[in-house]
C-alpha cells in the first residue's frame, strides 16, 4: 500500500468514527428525553440532523475519491467499502434518533402515560450494540461482531415484549392509545437501530473475511 494510500484512509476512518461520535451522542439524547420528557434534549437530536447529513455526504465524497485516485484492491478496497457503508448506516441511526426525539417530544403532552421499563432496557442495548460495532471495526474484531449479531436477536425480543404491553394497554386504557401509539412507534425505531448496529457488524465480517454476511444464520448464535 502507497504512503498516501494510507494516510487517505487513516483520515477518513477518523472522519468516521467521529460521525459516530455525534449519532451515539444523539441516541443517548433521544432516549433521555423520551425517558425524562425534555424537550430540550430532543431539539438538540433534532437539529443534530443537519450536521449529520452534511457529515456523510463528505465522508462519501472523500471515499469515492480515494477509489479515483488510489484504486484500491483486496483488503484496501475492502477497507474503503466498508467505510462507505457504514457510513450510511450512522446517516440511518441518526434519522432514527431524530424520529425518537419527535416521539419523545409528543409524550411531553401525556405526563401521565408511564414509560415501560423494558423500552428503557431495549434503548440501552441499542445504544450499546451501536459502540460495540464501532469498536469491533476499529479493532478489526470478528469475534465481537458475531456477539452483536447474537445481541440483535434480544432486542427483537424486547420489542416483541413491548408491542405486546403496548396492545394491552390501549385495549385496557382507550385514553391512553395516543401516547401508547407513540411509545410503540419509539420502540421501532429502537428496534431499527440494533439493526442498523447489526449490519455495521456485518460490514465489519466483510472487511476482515471478505464474506458477504448479511442474509446467514450467524454460527455463534444460540438454538431457538
Amino acid at each position: 500500500m502507497s504512503k498516501h494510500l494510507e494516510l487517505d484512509l487513516e483520515q477518513v476512518k477518523r472522519e468516521l468514527l467521529s460521525l459516530s461520535a455525534l449519532v451515539e451522542d444523539m441516541i443517548l439524547k433521544a432516549t433521555r428525553a423520551l425517558r425524562e420528557q425534555r424537550s430540550d434534549l430532543a431539539q438538540a437530536v433534532i437539529d443534530s440532523d443537519v450536521q449529520v447529513n452534511q457529515r456523510e455526504v463528505q465522508i462519501e465524497e472523500e471515499a469515492l475519491k480515494i477509489i479515483a485516485l488510489h484504486q484500491p484492491v483486496a483488503i484496501d478496497l475492502r477497507r474503503i467499502v466498508a467505510v462507505v457503508k457504514i457510513n450510511n448506516d450512522l446517516e440511518r441511526i441518526a434519522d432514527l434518533a431524530v424520529n425518537i426525539a419527535e416521539r419523545a417530544d409528543q409524550l411531553i403532552l401525556f405526563p401521565e402515560f408511564p414509560i415501560p421499563d423494558l423500552l428503557d432496557r431495549m434503548a440501552q442495548r441499542s445504544i450499546a450494540m451501536v459502540g460495540e460495532a464501532i469498536d469491533a471495526f476499529v479493532r478489526l474484531d470478528v469475534a465481537a461482531a458475531e456477539q452483536i449479531r447474537d445481541a440483535d436477536d434480544e432486542v427483537d425480543k424486547m420489542n416483541v415484549e413491548l408491542i405486546a404491553s403496548l396492545r394491552e394497554v390501549m385495549r385496557t386504557q382507550p385514553e391512553l392509545v395516543e401516547p401508547a401509539l407513540q411509545c410503540f412507534s419509539a420502540t421501532r425505531h429502537l428496534e431499527r437501530i440494533a439493526d442498523h448496529a447489526t449490519n455495521i457488524a456485518e460490514d465489519v465480517v466483510f472487511l476482515v473475511q471478505g464474506e458477504i454476511a448479511r442474509h446467514k444464520p450467524n454460527p455463534t448464535a444460540l438454538p431457538k
